[in-house]
């Protein structure tokens, strides 16, 4: 956490990737629906796993485990997908992020959350907002707009507005 910014009261939407607990403010929360099948998108980076259509917008889904160079989330009864809104240069951009389990909302008051640990000067945390201590699980509090490059967001903005998915392809094809 950089020592300007202040953490406010907030509610967080709280999930787990690799048995770990992580949080979003729920602010940035704009659903979370089942896992459903995803259309993968040519050339794009491991970690985009591809889009799905979510009430007639291409939504781009990103697997944060592959991001942060962990295993490929594996679909599961509990495995979901969390819609959220991040700002991209002033402008809302929409995607979705892959989570083994989405597992409750919680008020975090600014004293519960420590800054996020210094781990050599090699190791990027920027985006770690911090780490709180909530009923004895620590929970690693994220904030999207760093997890990814300026690249990779314009990357993810650009497959979410403008790609056919193979059953538009299809449809397309036929016509």
């Amino acid at each position: 956490m950089d020592e300007n910014q202040t953490i406010t009261s907030a509610h967080y939407l709280t999930f787990e990737l690799d048995q770990e607990q992580y949080g979003f403010e729920i602010e940035n929360v704009q659903s979370v629906l089942d896992f459903e099948q995803i259309t993968r998108v040519p050339r794009t980076p491991d970690f985009m796993r591809g889009v799905i259509n979510l009430r007639g917008k291409i939504v781009p889904i990103i697997d944060l485990r592959l991001k942060f160079g962990l295993s490929e989330t594996v679909k599961t009864r509990e495995s979901c997908i969390i819609i959220v809104n991040i700002d991209m240069n002033g402008e809302k951009t929409t995607l979705g992020v892959l989570a083994d389990a989405v597992r409750e909302v919680i008020l975090l008051e600014p004293e519960q959350i420590e800054p996020a640990p210094k781990i050599g000067t090699h190791l990027k945390t920027e985006f770690i907002k911090g780490v709180a201590n909530y009923q004895g699980s620590l929970i690693i509090i994220l904030e999207m707009e760093k997890i990814f490059t300026t690249n990779e967001l314009l990357l993810v903005h650009k497959s979410g507005s403008g790609v056919e998915t193979e059953s538009e392809a299809e449809v397309t094809a036929v016509s």
